[in-house]
């Protein structure tokens, strides 16, 4: 594949998939009526993730979700750090060098973002049982109002993170490749569905968390992964992350 129909259908493509979701959604109020068909009952005032969903939403989705993304990020982290003592692990230095900056990097951005954007989240509002007024992404926020943290979806972008694995092999095995993409974006899916669910995120959340994860990812794997037709200029060295695919396994 050249650079240019890389580009296109890796950064293209998608900016323009995302461009257009995020705008039906804002367009046709999707967030709010999303939540109100799916997950919001509004005769109980009860999330579907709340009461007898808590189990599947918080203790698996949410806890487990967050105890799984933990272990995969602390194992990269043990590797990249054991291939400089270890021989044996030396050749797969890079690959968990890229799966934990990944991981780590990404999923630190969308948090860092939530810090800033001072969204509330669905469960505040008091359409949905909260005590707060609706106030879109960009609309002036009324002084009196709290400090929230709640946009983009930090645990939805956890799960989509884990896309790591199509960058990882996305210049050899490429049934691996696809499979780890699909897998990623499945258990994104998954984890955004749960936080949905019990009323912490908008459909819009994590669609931007889905954006933030990817694009990303893309820059991280072409400044350092990437064959010379694809790469832009490298700033990460090398020689920091090691290169597994020059080592023999």
């Amino acid at each position: 594949m050249n650079a240019r129909k890389f580009w296109r259908t890796h950064a293209f493509w998608p900016a323009v998939g995302f461009a257009l979701a995020l705008s039906l959604v804002a367009a046709f109020d999707l967030d709010r009526a999303i939540s109100h068909a799916l997950f919001f009952d509004s005769a109980s005032r009860q999330w579907l993730g709340g009461g007898e969903g808590l189990w599947w939403a918080h203790d698996v989705i949410h806890i487990g979700g967050r105890w799984l993304v933990g272990v995969v990020t602390a194992l990269a982290l043990i590797v990249w750090l054991g291939s400089f003592v270890s021989r044996r692990l030396r050749c797969w230095r890079r690959a968990a060098g890229f799966a934990f900056l990944a991981v780590a990097l990404s999923t630190g951005i969308v948090g860092a973002l939530k810090s800033v954007t001072n969204v509330d989240c669905p469960w505040d509002l008091a359409e949905f049982g909260g005590d707060r007024p609706y106030v879109t992404l960009f609309a002036h926020r009324p002084d009196w109002l709290p400090h929230t943290r709640c946009f983009p979806g930090e645990h939805s972008a956890a799960g989509f993170a884990l896309i790591f694995g199509y960058f990882l092999w996305r210049d050899g095995p490429r049934r691996r490749a696809r499979w780890a993409l699909a897998g990623g974006i499945m258990l994104g899916i998954a984890f955004s569905i749960g936080q949905e669910a019990r009323g912490a995120h908008f459909i819009s959340h994590d669609l931007t968390s889905a954006a933030i994860v990817w694009f990303f990812q893309l820059l991280l794997y072409a400044w350092t992964l990437a064959p010379r037709r694809h790469a832009v200029p490298r700033l990460i060295p090398a020689r920091a992350l090691g290169d597994f695919r020059a080592e023999p396994r």
